[in-house]
């Protein structure tokens, strides 16, 4: 079902009312980590992919699953091994019983896909993955097949145990608009998580938007106006990030090997009209743009060794920058 809008604000004023009803649907199963879903939603309604990096146990599955529930939108989980092949997750063609080949659809085709422990598969299906990511499609056999709307692809990963792990290449990364680190939760917020988990408690849970009202929300953040010192704010930080450029700061020309492209400077500013829109604002200021930086920066910075071997991290150097 879609929303008829009068005009961009009743829009915009639909959307927060929206974000604050799925946060505090997600509130009733995820205690805690505000910061990170409200991250995630707003890179559902931005229209982009998110990583989540955490140690097990803080609840990555458990939130994307719930989110998914309150979005009333198809899922689908993919345990990345290291035997998993392309053809597990875009699907393939099998002999069908008119004796024609029939193409047998993968896990892919849905429209939330939780891609656990990414890093855990080899090269080859995280490559099938990239496309599917960037193009909003798969290919077999040489035949195109287009996948759902939504489509987003929610990734999580263990940085503690990389063991037998293939690491994401820059490439990949790069399809990721955010990437959300999740802490340990505080002293009381675990008091009520094993609480509410060790008991006979059970939450229901109100579908709060559709995928045709999601795909709306995705248009009405692409139209939110920007000003002028705002956009070039965020392509100068972006800018500021790749050493050996006129940009560059003493510091990024010290401690960082690579910065960040100009697909950077274009998740920056719709991640800031996405932050600016949830927080029911009509049009994104620097403080949005600084709000959601270092979810865009902090994978497609690269630091150097001396960064690694001074224990300076890619946040202390974005941090500076801002």
């Amino acid at each position: 079902m879609t929303q008829n809008f009068k005009n961009d604000v009743e829009a915009v004023d639909a959307l927060s009312k929206s974000f604050k009803e799925l946060k505090s649907e997600i509130g009733k199963v995820i205690i805690g980590q505000e910061d990170v879903v409200q991250a995630v939603i707003i890179s559902l309604f931005a229209n982009g992919h998110s990583l989540l990096v955490g140690v097990p146990g803080l609840a990555k599955t458990l939130l994307i699953s719930t989110i998914a529930e309150v979005l009333d939108l198809d899922f689908k989980r993919i345990q990345f091994t290291p035997d998993l092949m392309p053809s597990d997750i875009t699907g393939s063609e099998i002999l069908g019983e008119n004796r024609n080949f029939e193409f047998k659809k993968g896990p892919l085709f849905s429209n939330i896909v939780l891609a656990d422990e990414i890093n855990r598969t080899p090269p080859k299906t995280q490559a099938a993955l990239l496309e599917a990511m960037q193009e909003k499609s798969v290919t077999v056999n040489g035949v195109r097949h287009e996948l759902a709307k939504p489509f987003f692809v929610l990734a999580t990963q263990n940085p503690i145990e990389q063991e037998g792990t293939y690491p994401l290449p820059e490439a990949q990364l790069d399809r990721f608009m955010f990437n959300i680190t999740l802490d340990y939760p505080s002293y009381e917020e675990e008091v009520n998580v094993v609480k509410n988990t060790t008991s006979n408690l059970k939450v229901d849970l109100k579908n709060v938007l559709t995928g045709a009202q999601i795909l709306e929300f995705q248009q009405v953040i692409r139209k939110i106006p920007i000003a002028e010192n705002v956009l070039n704010y965020a392509v100068s930080l972006a800018s500021k990030t790749r050493p050996g450029t006129k940009m560059a700061t003493a510091e990024v020309n010290e401690y960082i090997s690579w910065g960040a492209g100009p697909r950077a400077s274009q998740y920056l500013v719709l991640g800031a009209k996405a932050h600016a829109a949830v927080s029911g604002k009509y049009s994104p200021d620097i403080e949005d743009v600084k709000a959601i930086a270092n979810y865009v920066l902090r994978h497609r910075v690269v630091r150097n060794y001396k960064a690694e071997a001074e224990g300076i991290s890619e946040e202390d150097i974005l941090g500076r920058l801002m």
